[in-house]
């Protein structure tokens, strides 16, 4: 048979784009002319794995279907994507070779790009590993798990050592440790080392001259090579790889030497192979050693001086792998057929001796034409272009040569001169162009090189613009078998007139005949009669190609009423086929009994896509034909019923061959819904479907394998149990329906999808989706949540697993292809930062009536945020915080208005008084304002000013400043302005939770200041100190400037908390001089600098209970002062206590050996009378015994208590914290007798009161009865004596007793304080608040309501001061207990005590100082976040609140100023909000929180509305969106002590406090609707419908509604964002509406419009217009004579509407809420149906015709109205073809029954309808 001959498609000349790109980059190109290179590839090959499309820009460009080029000149690489530059690299040295590789398990593809010296590569979004290789690597190339690197021999190379950095097999010795830290113990190291040098050793001396690159973090393996069983390392450098595939694991190499080419396998090593030095196995841990890879030989060629020049993967034309060589010499392409088993799940290769062919060439490539898109297994199906040696190119799949290509003839002519650009001196004659060579064959897409120099770029196959002759094409490939594909491919590609994809300029329709042609060709081959029959002119003029265009136009129907392939001559052939077929005949009649099975599955998938009603009628055409042509009647019967209009061309008759049904997917569906899945069910489906990876029926595949899996289908491996494969994707599920689901995610099967379905068949997959909307499991992947129309639980889930991505680039996971691509709002929720960002209501702004200048920054500006909007709604609690707070103005002084000179001295008085209120401020602003500043760190840092000034109004603002000759106003200043620059730098919260080193060192000052001293420490108590180095650190302590090293210093401890650094441990050291060793050099260091350092170290040692460090600590509680500055020794002894608590903190019980003495020392500091054990003193006097000067704060025995005490008494209580030890608790008594009254002093009762109840945490418990029980008797006595007469108590007693209660009753406050922190837990605020108002009252009566429990008239005996101090500590408690909350109650009390200060004139800094703190407290973080009560947290909380409040400014004596920030090491940001993930912005939600029982209570759920602070973590159970209005979500957690998730955490399931959230259609937002008075959706909904009707039938009553009207649009869009329900009800408002359609359909379309607002299903719209529209159209075909429908398929789609609402009603189908369409809708839909099909007269007639004689209507008056109202009825009662009812009635006709056959036909034909049975009856057997 003679090949046919094809034309190339001429796409232009081709240059590489790379020179286009040079020239316009303007580089001049390197002075050698011609020395680049380029590589053309296929953009599938640098795209992920597993990504479909993206959004991102790199994947747009990979999924662009144009060619990519990698072009290469000297050392830049650019890469482009048709004419545009996609990327460009340049690298330092040049570059030897390029290629694409992928690594391992990695889903990306790799650049890696070989240079002199090392080996580069790039992945696609740009990051580059380098990785230096020793000079020998002479190429590279790409396996599938690595990248292959030949090595050459070298003759010295062994003097040089073998690599450049390591031995070839195994890692150096910097690997071996990271392996060992990564989870080997100890033990076994030492005989691992031995093991790695014995191979070393033993390996050191060969090369190998091949080896594996498989992951970019280790190094080259040598590869084995195995022989004889054995294996060896392979040291061939003869073997010069010459190609390798990146699909399959093959190599081919060319040996010189031995003139032979070899294929080898290469595999993983089998561990019973044996190894060399097979001892290490023993020793080394299997899994250690990495996974080591071996080649082994399956073929060899001898005989070729050189080598191959090209090696490539082609598919023979039974689909099975070939490798072909090209040998230039010999002109020849020789092709090995590899075999493949697969054993285990692991291919093996291999190649049989006889399994090669040869054709003659001098050029080929691999090209993709004939079967594009058909895989097997993992490669395409390939052909092969070859020029043979006379310089003809031919197409061969496999052996078999398809076809001949030409140059098109116009090349000679030149018209394609203007657009490839001829020169115009061709050095050859036009018409003598020849092909001498092919290169760069991409796909379809290949370059000819002609004899004149030039290149063109062709294309073998124009890709079909006919989408349906490329299905048909494909669905043969995949169903037919090898044989009869490849005789169909000899006709497609052959020599015919038909042109198949042979002219440029084919249109659609010309390409789809083209195809029938070919398939009518095999019809009259298979039959006898070839002669043509002669036509009439008559007949010729029917079939030309006029007639046909004629006919296209004029058409009415879709159809053209003559079927162009109806050949006049097919029936005369028909009837011509007699009994004696001959072989060739039969052939031919098999593979279209074939072609017909592939073909018709084609049609039944079509049938399930809405868009492709026109090709499924040209597809019916033609398989009528063949089916009519094969004598198959049934299949013939079932087209026409699809399509009617068809039955007037094609004649049945009833003598029909075969009985074979043709499959029915609709019907398939159908009893799925109706019997589940049975195996019996699926014996009906078309292999092609069954068959795994087919991709042109997978439309069908897919809704089979849905149908399925919600009928009850299990799952066998990837396979379902009725035949059909299908991908799940990953998650948990308990129901088919959530099983269905998950595989609609993993087919890709979105909402689009779902729509182009037709509305009966979407049905049940919508009733899937809606069934799990409500609740579906966690930790399914996102693009199921957008499916089930969750989008807030998409995007956290998003926001999950790319914590450390940017939002942007993830989203692309197919969430776009999950959801219509209208309805995507997922969109990253950004919480704007500053004021500019947010519109502020009016009632916000920030401004005072007296101010002159309003725009003055006062470091809280951006604490307006819509968070914080929504958190305080319209109240004006944050302006008064801020104005509260401010300490950038001039504060106002009230004066008369004419002053005179002594109000002057007035003047100053106030001002100073003031003076101490606003150096006070910054500590609560620094609180306030925490953390609520997301900037990214690029602008300078800015500290707001601290103004002293005052300004008078009553002389228009005049400013009075305070007079530096009275007082010293800098160093009033000094320690506020360090404050002031913390409180600033605490507001930082950058948003990707680091700051940089380059940041802080920008921020450095020339001159050290207290204001970067101030940021120091903020940042520290942030963590973000970790990015200083070494260096960095020691600059700032060399310039010896004593602020910046305090803050240095504890912002150092407080980022590397508990981690016990050694090199930040020995800068802290070094300010510890007790700590010098005696060789060291003197060091004058403050006694302040010493403090911070001793409670640096603790912080550095948090928790570790590091005995040195104790011991040292210990000593310097009691140790004697250096002299210089004996009033600040309490603070530094305060400072050891601390610390040493701190590093043993709560781990006082542990049974440390020397823990007892410790304890015993501290009880003696205490003085403790208790002890008198002289030894254990004696024992432990201090570690160094040459500390000078550091003598212990003794005489003899004797301790200066005074000093030591407080600390010692903090530090047990820290290292006995929560541990409820009684021992000590019985040993830290308070005093219970006069005598230890006024033995111990008052506020040392107080540190002990706190102390005790820190250890006997469990015991505090929010009570009076409790406080009363921490007072001894002696006291509640004493007390309780003051006001009656009778007791006579000297003066003496009754100040001790008072000065007791008082402390105590502080003491037990702060307890409270501590163990309530952040809980906001009523009782204690309820008591607390009582306590203050009572310590109110007591230092100036206010109020009387208190209750007369409270002993009265303290102030008689105590001073006042002592009452303030203990006033402030219990408000301060308050606010601890209530931090974050803004409570309004404690808020008014925190306002009145501030402002009542300043005029009484008791106002001393620490008091101001309290009182500020505790608004901070309240407002903590801007109210978004609260404290914590872990053990690290009580203690931070107890540094803070420290009961010796300073008593000035500069005030360090008790306890060091700078230790007042300590608490931000105990906040948590424990807030909540929630986001509308439809609109992006934060909304009131109400939660329901549950937490777990502790001893207080039993397990509780209560309600807050977000957003909110949620409870602590060691007690926070689940956490419910609740409501009518949001869609439910929980979130489920378990209960542990541990810190609060932090901003990087990955685990976190609150996504750093952000919930989405989705509002349910229907609901207003509870910003807009409160009350919830707008959601009363049906009255409003039927008050409009009226309206509209009203509007619509009579426009002039308009006027009575009112310009308040409120239409159908209006309304909709209040309730639901969806685009598609609102642009409807524009259509519903429209209002040439009315004249359009009758006032039934309008009604129904605002009913519809009402059912699926109210329901929230949205998208069922389309369903209930689209079933309304069939029963519309089948009741206007009954009564018009006209044809209003041309096909039947409509009723297909609502019968199984119907089945899905029975097996709704029947339980088949689980629902919680009923079906998703109405049934009873659904119920009149039927009975309408019926009611039309059994009225008309004339269609008894039709149907009796149809069953005796199988002949349809044909009376021309009526068009083709009756056949479409048969047809109908057939479908719709499911009556079988009359073959089948034929066989029937044969069964029956013997048995002479009497009565009435109707239940035998039951019995035969179960799946029709009793009407028809009951008319079959009366037609067949009346008669």
């Amino acid at each position: 048979m003679p090949v046919g001959v094809r034309q190339l498609t001429v796409l232009g000349e081709f240059k590489p784009f790379g020179l286009i790109a040079e020239a316009l980059d303007g580089k001049p190109p390197d002075n050698s002319a011609d020395n680049y290179d380029y590589l053309l590839f296929d953009p599938e090959i640098a795209r992920q794995r597993d990504e479909n499309l993206d959004n991102d820009a790199s994947a747009s460009a990979l999924s662009d279907r144009r060619d990519h080029e990698l072009f290469i000149r000297g050392n830049r690489i650019i890469w482009s994507v048709g004419s545009r530059v996609f990327k460009r690299f340049t690298l330092p040295s040049p570059v030897i070779k390029a290629c694409w590789c992928r690594m391992g398990d990695m889903s990306e593809a790799l650049l890696c790009v070989l240079q002199i010296d090392s080996l580069t590569i790039y992945n696609i979004s740009g990051e580059v590993v380098s990785i230096p290789l020793p000079y020998s690597i002479i190429s590279i190339w790409s396996l599938p798990f690595g990248l292959l690197l030949q090595q050459v021999a070298d003759g010295n190379s062994l003097t040089h050592g073998p690599f450049k950095f390591s031995s070839p097999s195994l890692g150096s010795r910097d690997i071996i440790r990271n392996r060992r830290e990564s989870g080997y113990s100890p033990q076994h190291s030492f005989s691992f080392l031995t093991a790695y040098d014995h191979l070393i050793k033993g390996e050191s001396s060969s090369m190998s001259s091949h080896l594996i690159l498989k992951d970019l973090l280790e190094e080259p393996q040598s590869i084995y090579i195995e022989e004889r069983g054995k294996l060896n390392i392979m040291r061939d450098f003869d073997e010069r790889t010459i190609w390798t595939s990146d699909l399959i694991p093959l190599m081919a190499s060319y040996n010189k030497v031995k003139m032979q080419h070899s294929v080898w396998v290469a595999e993983v090593i089998n561990s019973s192979l044996e190894v060399e030095n097979a001892s290490v196995s023993a020793i080394v841990p299997t899994g250690v050693l990495p996974k080591r890879f071996c080649f082994r030989r399956i073929w060899q060629g001898k005989g070729a001086h050189t080598a191959a020049s090209k090696v490539f993967l082609a598919t023979d034309d039974d689909a099975a792998p070939v490798i072909c060589f090209l040998l230039l010499e010999q002109k020849k392409l020789l092709s090995l057929r590899l075999q493949t088993v697969e054993i285990n799940n692991e291919i093996l290769f291999d190649v049989k001796p006889d399994m090669s062919w040869s054709i003659p060439a001098i050029a080929a490539a691999p090209v993709i034409v004939t079967r594009p898109g058909v895989k097997v297994g993992p490669l395409l199906y390939t052909d092969i272009i070859v020029l043979a040696p006379e310089n003809i190119l031919l197409l061969y799949s496999g052996k078999l040569c398809l076809c001949r290509y030409l140059l098109p003839t116009c090349l000679g002519r030149g018209n394609l001169s203007h657009n490839i650009g001829f020169s115009g001196a061709a050095s050859v004659p036009p018409h003598d162009l020849k092909i001498v060579g092919l290169a760069d064959a991409v796909e379809a897409h290949i370059n000819v090189k002609v004899n004149n120099r030039q290149m063109f770029r062709c294309a073998l196959r124009r890709s079909p613009s006919s989408s349906l002759a490329n299905d048909c094409i494909t669905a043969m490939a995949e169903g037919l078998s090898p044989s009869f594909y490849n005789h169909f491919l000899v006709l497609l590609w052959g020599d015919g007139d038909s042109g198949y994809l042979s002219e440029a300029n084919s249109t659609v329709g010309s390409e789809w005949n083209a195809f029938c042609d070919i398939i009518m060709q095999m019809c009259k081959k298979s039959s006898v009669v070839s002669q043509e029959i002669p036509k009439s002119s008559w007949e010729f003029l029917l079939n030309s190609k006029f007639h046909e265009n004629y006919l296209k136009i004029n058409s009415i129907i879709g159809l053209s009423s003559r079927i162009a392939l109806d050949r006049p001559g097919l029936d005369s052939i028909r009837s011509n086929i007699d009994g004696s077929k001959n072989s060739e005949k039969s052939f031919y009649f098999d593979l279209l009994m074939e072609s017909l099975d592939s073909l018709h599955a084609v049609y039944e998938s079509l049938k399930m896509d809405n868009l492709r009603r026109r090709d499924l009628e040209l597809l019916a055409i033609l398989l009528c034909n063949i089916a009519k042509f094969l004598g198959e009647e049934c299949y013939l019967d079932h087209y026409v019923r699809d399509f009617p209009a068809l039955s007037k061309t094609v004649r049945m008759g009833t003598n029909s061959l075969s009985r074979k049904t043709p499959f029915s997917l609709f019907r398939w569906l159908e009893n799925c819904l109706q019997h589940g899945c049975t195996p019996a069910n699926s014996n009906y489906l078309p292999l092609v479907i069954c068959k795994d990876g087919s991709s042109v029926v997978s439309w069908a595949r897919k809704i089979v394998s849905f149908y399925s899996l919600l009928c009850g289908a299990k799952l066998i491996g990837k396979k379902l149990s009725s035949g059909v494969s299908c991908n799940i994707a990953s998650g948990s599920f308990c129901s088919n329906e959530e099983l269905t689901v998950l595989a609609m995610v993993g087919e890709k099967f979105g909402l689009k999808e779902l729509d182009s379905l037709p509305s009966g068949v979407s049905l049940p997959l919508r009733h899937a989706l809606d069934k799990c909307r409500e609740s579906p499991p966690a930790g399914w992947p996102a693009a199921a949540y957008v499916l089930l129309g969750r989008e807030d639980l998409a995007l956290s889930c998003l926001a999950h697993s790319c914590k450390f991505k940017e939002l942007e680039t993830q989203t692309n996971v197919n969430l776009v292809s999950m959801s219509t691509p209208y309805m995507l709002h997922l969109h990253p929720v950004t919480i704007p930062s500053t004021v500019s960002d947010t519109i502020i209501p009016e009632s916000t702004k920030f401004e005072d009536t007296d101010s002159i200048d309003g725009s003055m920054a006062d470091g809280m500006e951006h604490i307006f945020s819509c968070c914080t909007q929504l958190r305080y709604g319209r109240d004006l609690r944050l302006n008064e915080v801020r104005r509260l707070l401010c300490s950038a103005r001039p504060v106002a002084i009230q004066t008369s208005v004419n002053p005179s000179a002594s109000d002057q001295d007035l003047q100053q008085a106030q001002l100073w008084q003031l003076a101490q209120r606003t150096t006070a401020l910054p500590l609560g602003r620094g609180a306030f304002t925490l953390a609520t500043i997301y900037t990214l760190l690029t602008e300078a840092f800015t500290v707001p000013k601290l103004v002293l000034a005052g300004r008078l109004p009553a002389q228009q603002n005049a400013t009075v400043n305070l007079d530096p000759s009275i007082r010293n106003i800098q160093e009033l200043k000094s320690l506020p302005e360090f404050h002031n620059a913390v409180a600033a730098g605490l507001r930082l919260a950058p948003l990707q939770g680091k700051v940089s080193r380059t940041w802080i060192v920008y921020n450095k000052p020339e001159e050290p200041n207290v204001i970067h001293a101030g940021l120091l420490l903020a940042l520290g108590l942030h963590g973000f100190l970790h990015v200083l180095t070494i260096t960095d650190i020691y600059q700032y302590f060399s310039q010896e400037h004593e602020s910046t090293t305090v803050g240095l210093m504890l912002g150092l401890a407080a980022s590397y908390r508990g981690t016990m650094q050694p090199a930040i441990s020995k800068c802290l050291y070094v300010h510890i001089p007790a700590q010098h060793p005696s060789s060291f050099p003197e060091l004058e260091l403050p006694t302040l600098l010493q403090t911070a350092a001793l409670m640096s170290v603790g912080l550095l040692f948090e928790g570790s209970a590091h005995p040195q460090t104790m011991q040292t600590l210990l000593g310097e509680i009691g140790r004697r002062s250096g002299g210089d500055n004996v009033l600040e020794r309490e603070g530094y002894a305060v400072s050891a206590g601390f610390s040493l608590g701190l590093v043993a903190l709560g781990r006082g019980e542990d049974a440390l050996g020397f823990m007892d003495t410790v304890v015993d020392r501290l009880f003696h500091y205490i003085g403790g009378k208790e002890i008198r054990n002289e030894r254990s003193l004696l024992l432990a006097p201090s570690m160094d015994e040459n500390n000078r000067g550091a003598g212990q704060m003794m005489d003899g025995t004797t301790v200066n208590v005074d000093v030591t005490a407080p600390g010692a008494i903090i530090a047990l209580a820290l290292m006995f914290l929560k541990s409820e030890s009684e021992v000590i608790v019985s040993r830290l008594t308070i005093p219970q007798t006069h005598f230890d009254l006024q033995y111990v002093r008052p506020d040392f009762i107080m540190l002990r009161v706190i102390a005790r109840n820190l250890i006997m945490w469990a015991r505090i418990h929010p009570s009076k009865d409790w406080i009363q029980s921490q007072i001894p008797e002696i006291v509640k006595n004493g007390v309780k004596g003051l006001r009656d007469d009778t007791m006579d108590i000297d003066e003496m007693d009754a100040e001790t007793f008072v000065q007791a209660y008082v402390n105590i009753v502080a003491g037990a406050c702060i307890s409270l304080g501590l163990k309530f922190a952040g809980t906001k837990d009523a009782n204690a605020q309820e008591l607390l608040y009582e306590y203050a108002v009572y310590f109110l009252n007591e230092i100036k009566p206010i109020s009387t309501t208190s209750g007369n429990t409270f002993p009265k008239g303290l102030s008689q005996y105590v001073d006042r001061g002592t009452l303030e101090i203990c006033l402030h500590l219990v408000v301060l408690s308050l606010s601890v207990v209530m931090a974050g909350s803004g409570h309004l109650q404690t808020f008014r009390l925190l306002r009145f005590l501030r402002n009542r200060s300043s005029i009484d004139g008791h106002a001393n800094y620490g008091i101001q100082m309290a009182v500020s703190l505790a608004i901070g407290f309240l407002f903590l973080g801007g109210g978004m976040r609260t404290f914590s009560t872990s053990n690290s947290s009580v203690a931070a909380l107890l540094i803070t609140l420290y009961p010796r409040l300073p008593t000035g400014p500069n005030d360090n004596r008790c306890h060091l100023q700078a230790f007042r920030h300590m608490y931000v090491l105990a906040t948590e940001a424990r807030w909540l909000q929630t986001v509308d993930v439809d609109t992006g912005l934060p909304v009131y939600a109400p939660l329901e929180v549950t937490i777990r029982e502790t001893e207080h209570y039993s397990e509780t759920s209560f309600c807050e509305v977000t957003p909110c602070i949620l409870p602590e973590r060691s007690v926070l159970k689940t956490v419910r969106v609740c409501g009518p209005r949001y869609w439910p979500q929980v979130i489920e957690l378990v209960p542990e002590d541990k810190p609060w998730w932090s901003f990087t955490d990955r685990n976190d399931p609150f996504n750093s406090g952000i919930l989405h959230v989705k509002r349910k259609v229907g609901a207003c937002s509870y910003v807009d609707d409160p009350i919830g008075c707008q959601s009363l959706l049906s009255r409003a909904m039927h008050k409009v419908f009226g309206l509209t009707t009203l509007t619509a039938s009579n426009p002039s009553n308009n006027s009575n509604n009112g310009p308040a009207a409120v239409t159908v649009d209006q309304l909709v869009s209040t309730f639901s964002s969806d685009p598609s329900l609102i642009a409807f009800a524009q259509l519903c408002c429209d209002l040439s509406w009315n004249s359009r359609y009758d006032a039934d359909f309008q009604e129904f379309c605002l009913q519809v419009l009402f059912e699926c607002i109210s329901k929230d299903r949205p998208a069922l719209l389309q369903v209930y217009l689209s079933l309304y529209a069939t029963i519309g159209s089948l009741a206007e075909q009954v009564s018009s004579s006209t044809v209003v429908v041309s096909n039947s398929l409509s009723v297909s789609s609502l019968k199984l509407a119907l089945s899905y609402n029975e097996a709704v009603l029947s339980g088949r189908l689980t629902t919680s809420r009923g079906g998703i369409v109405q049934s009873i809708f659904l119920g009149s839909l039927r009975k309408r149906v019926e009611e039309l099909l059994n009225c008309s007269e004339a269609l008894k007639d039709d149907l009796r015709n149809y069953l005796n004689l199988g002949r349809w209507p044909s009376d021309p008056s009526f068009g083709v109205k009756s056949p479409a109202l048969l047809s109908w009825y057939l479908q719709w009662f499911g009556v079988p073809a009359p073959p089948i009812i034929k066989t029937a009635v044969d069964k029956i006709k013997p048995k002479n029954i009497s009565s009435s056959a109707a239940p035998l036909l039951r019995l035969l034909l179960p799946g029709t309808h009793v009407n028809a049975i009951e008319e079959i009856d009366r037609i067949l057997f009346s008669s």
